[in-house]
């Protein structure tokens, strides 16, 4: 039924759980993974210097890569113990609902497996659900997981 399966996470242990529920669902239909985590942009206040804000981007470029690299890694290595298939995917993207659908489309994913949400108390409200946000923009079907 499924042969391409996307996993976004975002290194939460609810992320963890929704990806060691989509594991064995890739394994039962045969299918392959995409692990994704996104990476919002560096932002920078007018104010700095140049030569500050260049350190300090490549700080937070630096940062990032490895928490993503940390995160997919834990996808990777449960889809590796399954005898699944998997690509891992970093992206720098301002909206991460948007490059969850982007990546699934360009992917040829026939369906993404994310968990519930990631943020927690006031940033939730402020900021909203991300898989709120994906289930509302794609075509694509969406496994919801707790």
């Amino acid at each position: 039924m499924y042969h391409h399966i996307l996993i976004p996470t975002d290194g939460s242990e609810l992320s963890e759980r929704a990806a060691t529920h989509a594991v064995p669902l890739a394994k039962t239909h045969n299918a392959k993974i995409t692990a994704l985590h996104v990476t919002a942009p560096f932002r920078v206040s007018a104010l700095d210097p140049i030569t500050t804000a260049q350190k300090a981007q490549e700080r937070y470029q630096h940062r990032a890569r490895i928490l993503a690299s940390q995160y997919l890694e834990v996808v990777a290595n449960a889809a590796r113990a399954a005898g699944v298939a998997c690509e891992t995917v970093h992206v720098v993207h301002d909206h991460p609902y948007e490059a969850i659908i982007d990546t699934a489309e360009s992917k040829g994913c026939d369906l993404i497996a994310m968990a519930s949400h990631g943020r927690h108390g006031v940033s939730a409200v402020i900021l909203g659900s991300e898989t709120a946000k994906v289930l509302a923009h794609t075509t694509i079907p969406v496994l919801v997981l707790r």
